[in-house]
């Protein structure tokens, strides 16, 4: 029997620009055992995902980043995709999510670019853990100790290098949410 995560509600925060599968991969694991899924942006409406250069399917925005509540989601997860993670990583409101969610010790996950937001928020600090590549320096330089590995679990961090790695990505977050 699969891991239930009935009542755990988990925060996706992406821009126009997100790589698709790196949220629909980890929402779809989510969902089929029973955790609530919203999609938090800078905007109302929709958000476009992409399919690694070009552009996707538009996903309902379920709250922005300034109107969002942080005490309603028991994990956040950051997709990556280039345009996405430039973008988000510059947001007040995002930054604000993501540093209040890590104080609160809640699980905060990451794939493939979604660690800029880290890099820019200086939540890396001290942290093992991976991500695409070609973000190994940027990672260093803001005092991580970057891992080549499709998964990294350190405290309530999780992370991981890119769409092919989404399978360990899923499990780490389902165990986490179900502890």
């Amino acid at each position: 029997m699969s891991t239930q995560l009935n009542g755990k509600r988990v925060a996706f925060l992406v821009t126009d620009g997100f790589e698709q599968v790196e949220l629909t991969g980890p929402r779809d694991a989510l969902t089929e055992r029973g955790a609530v899924v919203d999609i938090l942006a800078d905007k109302e409406g929709t958000v476009r995902g992409w399919n690694h250069d070009k552009p996707a399917d538009a996903f309902a925005v379920d709250a922005t980043f300034d109107s969002a509540h942080l005490d309603l989601y028991d994990a956040i997860v950051l997709p990556g995709g280039v345009q996405n993670s430039d973008t988000i990583r510059l947001i007040p409101g995002a930054q604000k999510l993501v540093k209040s969610h890590h104080s609160a010790g809640k699980p905060l996950a990451v794939i493939c670019h979604g660690a800029w937001l880290l890099v820019s928020t200086g939540l890396t600090q001290g942290k093992r853990m991976t991500s695409y590549k070609t973000l190994q320096d940027d990672i260093r330089n803001a005092g991580g100790n970057w891992v080549d590995e499709q998964v990294v679990v350190d405290g309530n961090l999780i992370s991981s290098r890119q769409p092919d790695d989404i399978p360990a990505f899923n499990e780490q977050l389902i165990k986490a949410l179900a502890s």
